[in-house]
């Protein structure tokens, strides 16, 4: 007779852990400061879901495919429930403890998350993540809790980096150039736009394998874009051939534990023409103003007035494509952002010491226009005490980036 089998909603996994992106002391200031708000607001457990918060507090970043995941905080416990498909990994991943939730039945996900909330009768949830089908399920499987909003405050202290994220930040900038020299050593005329991404990609893969052996190697990324392909900043890589006279826009990507940096930069195969010329030494302007305006006390929005009133002394504002950056740390092209630290018109914040933003002025002329395409530079600076400190090292500008054919 077969033996009866027993199928867990869901169960405990402890494995040994993997070396992660930080310290646990790095962990713990993180959780003590998110516990420091529960506590004023008096939320007994909060449940995160973003990608970006589980891997800011926990240290493991989940690939959803399409199934929900969490982790909850309490006073004493950090806990991430994660779907079995992923095995021990999420326990091998993360700081705390960890629940594994099985698809034998619906809702095994929220009869985890309910084992550690247990009945709590209020909650802190991410409610710019949290979908109104998520929300449902939370009513009905945690009681109809009442449901509090920590995001913004997990984005305000997600702004200023620790001594730790600084150091894998930079690193991460300096990664970002070895991937740009692969780059601009593979521009040929009559070379695809992929093999020139792909060449970029696989430096930076092998120089974050070499300095990061402990490191989870994924979502490591190339745009580069040539030509007609430059005006919009993200994208994707096509199989266009280079041609000469092309505008490139060279975009390298490490993502070093869920950590985005960035480089950017516009270069053009062989001479461009006057009118060309004329826009990329317009927003090398605007770069180099913007670069000087990084320093702690200066409000976002102020810096994004002044850049535009540049642009606007040369009738280019109209061309302007987005703001003029954005803070970095856990983030990515489909997860994550601090949207109170932006250059635009709409943000208020005052720039301090250990925010570690972006500089990248953009331009697009449209087709039909002298000059048309896309001309973009990009920077990452750390605010210190009195300025900024620039961790990109790749030049800018017609002098350094035109390549000869």
């Amino acid at each position: 007779m077969l033996q009866k089998v027993t199928r867990p909603k869901f169960f405990e996994c402890d494995v040994a852990k993997a070396p992660l992106p930080f310290s646990e002391d790095e962990y713990s200031r993180r959780l003590k400061r998110l516990r420091l708000d529960m506590a004023r607001r008096d939320i007994p457990a909060v449940l995160l879901t973003s990608m970006h918060n589980i891997a800011y507090f926990s240290g493991f970043l989940y690939c959803s495919f399409g199934r929900p995941y969490g982790c909850v905080v309490t006073s004493e416990r950090c806990v991430t429930i994660s779907a079995k498909i992923d095995g021990a990994q999420p326990s091998r991943r993360s700081v705390g403890e960890n629940i594994v939730y099985t698809d034998w039945e619906r809702g095994n996900f929220w009869r985890a998350v309910s084992s550690v909330v247990l009945e709590s009768k209020r909650i802190g949830i991410e409610a710019d993540h949290v979908t109104l089908t998520s929300r449902t399920d939370l009513e009905e499987f945690l009681h109809h809790p009442e449901l509090v909003d920590i995001a913004p405050v997990t984005m305000a202290a997600r702004m200023i980096k620790s001594e730790e994220e600084i150091a894998l930040i930079r690193e991460g900038a300096r990664i970002a150039d070895v991937g740009g020299a692969a780059v601009r050593d593979a521009i040929r005329s009559g070379t695809r736009e992929i093999d020139v991404a792909m060449a970029g990609r696989d430096a930076m893969e092998l120089e974050i394998a070499r300095v990061f052996p402990d490191s989870e190697l994924r979502d490591n990324w190339v745009w580069f874009q040539s030509g007609p392909n430059t005006d919009g900043a993200h994208n994707p890589v096509t199989s266009r051939q280079l041609e000469a006279g092309d505008i490139l826009s060279l975009n390298t990507f490490p993502m070093i534990s869920g950590y985005y940096t960035a480089l950017e930069r516009t270069l053009f195969l062989g001479e461009p023409d006057a009118a060309s010329l004329a826009l990329w030494e317009a927003n090398v302007r605007a770069h180099d103003l913007g670069l000087s305006l990084i320093r702690p006390g200066i409000k976002c929005s102020d810096i994004c007035q002044t850049i535009n009133d540049l642009f606007e002394s040369e009738g280019l504002l109209d061309y302007r494509s987005f703001g003029y950056g954005h803070s970095f740390g856990v983030l990515s092209h489909y997860y994550g952002r601090e949207a109170g630290l932006e250059f635009r018109e709409d943000i208020e914040t005052i720039l301090e010491p250990g925010m570690v933003v972006s500089m990248e002025p953009m331009l697009w002329v449209p087709p039909g226009i002298p000059g048309a395409g896309g001309y973009r530079e990009h920077d990452i600076l750390l605010v210190t005490e009195d300025g900024g400190e620039n961790f990109t090292g790749f030049p800018y500008g017609p002098d350094e980036n035109i390549i000869s054919i």
